[in-house]
């Protein structure tokens, strides 16, 4: 008998729905917001505003698309956090709502362990290829940047994280400050594609262990255009491409030198990449480099797995579901937890 868990992700601006059968992807349906674009960054009180206008005909849609009806479903699984908090709540109120009508239990999940496990996901009559237990994942988004040692599904460890800055905050900031619109990642990875990676130097910090830091890179970013528009005030404009090349290319060489050592002192070398960030061409074309020189096995996620979305959500609560591993209704969100 097939498991059939809805799944609701709302942690930051995107609302999103899916509906899963066992491991298998039915449906899912994300309504993102645009009204932060012009504010250069998310606004948490429009986003929460926006949850509440998207999540009924998002869900609607998504049990729609699958086929089934809200009665086949035998679980809920919602993003419990990190996130928002006000998003959040959207989402979380209404799981339980939807849970205490159907008389169906709920899983909380936790966002960071989804984007993870996203490579789970399978969906009929396409090839598929999960990464076996235990593989290092390189978590990468606007908020987080972490080396996770994935023993399990509900064994996660994290071996170093960023002491400041995540990688996709640094993308964006960046882009800001050379003009372009928010988000500012995949503009620059759209621009980096024509410009010399080589063109400038920038920062790259040098943190013990496996941690990772990204504010000294922004500095020295922002000293460089500072230095050169005062010489040149054409000096972004003429050099946009070049900017966002060796921006890019610095950012993903402080990636990869990390995870690089990650993989040789523990000797786990089926290697996985997740997160917003992962949508990242030079970042997966990495990937492929370090799979033929040092002899990794790689999983690099479906763009549609790369950022917020509710098939990742899915996958969790239906792990969590064999395992009976519901939540009580009583249990509200939160905004900050490690994996």
């Amino acid at each position: 008998m097939s498991i059939h868990i809805l799944a609701i992700e709302s942690s930051c601006d995107d609302t999103s729905a899916a509906v899963l059968s066992d491991n298998y992807l039915l449906s899912n349906v994300t309504a993102s917001q645009k009204v932060h674009e012009s504010y250069g960054g998310v606004v948490p009180e429009l986003a929460s505003r926006a949850h509440q206008q998207n999540i009924v005909p998002v869900v609607s849609e998504a049990i729609k698309q699958s086929g089934l009806k809200k009665e086949d479903i035998n679980a809920i699984a919602f993003t419990r956090g990190p996130g928002l908090m006000g998003s959040l709540m959207v989402g979380t109120s209404f799981a339980k709502g939807l849970s205490a009508s159907l008389g169906i239990p709920l899983i909380d999940v936790n966002h960071l362990q989804a984007h993870i496990l996203a490579h789970f996901i399978e969906k009929k009559d396409e090839d598929h290829v999960a990464p076996p237990f235990p593989f290092i994942c390189l978590l990468v988004s606007g908020g987080n940047s972490q080396i996770v040692l994935v023993k399990a599904y509900n064994d996660m460890q994290i071996l170093g994280q960023t002491i400041d800055d995540a990688a996709g905050e640094a993308f964006d900031k960046c882009a800001k400050v050379m003009g372009l619109p928010y988000p500012g990642g995949p503009v620059v990875d759209r621009l980096a594609k024509e410009g010399d990676s080589q063109k400038f130097k920038f920062c790259k910090p040098h943190i013990p262990g496996f941690d990772y830091s990204f504010s000294g890179l922004k500095t020295s970013f922002l000293y460089t255009l500072r230095d050169e528009v005062a010489k040149n005030p054409n000096f972004v404009q003429e050099n946009l491409n070049d900017l966002c090349a060796s921006l890019q290319t610095t950012v993903v060489e402080i990636l990869m030198d990390k995870l690089k050592k990650a993989v040789k002192e523990t000797g786990v070398n089926h290697v996985a990449v997740a997160g917003g960030v992962s949508a990242n061409s030079a970042l997966r074309a990495a990937f492929e480099d370090h799979s033929k020189r040092y002899g990794w096995k790689i999983y690099i996620p479906k763009f549609a797995y790369t950022t917020d979305n509710a098939a990742m959500v899915g996958i969790t609560g239906y792990f969590k579901y064999q395992d009976k591993d519901f939540c009580d209704i009583s249990l509200p969100p939160y905004a900050r937890v490690e994996i």
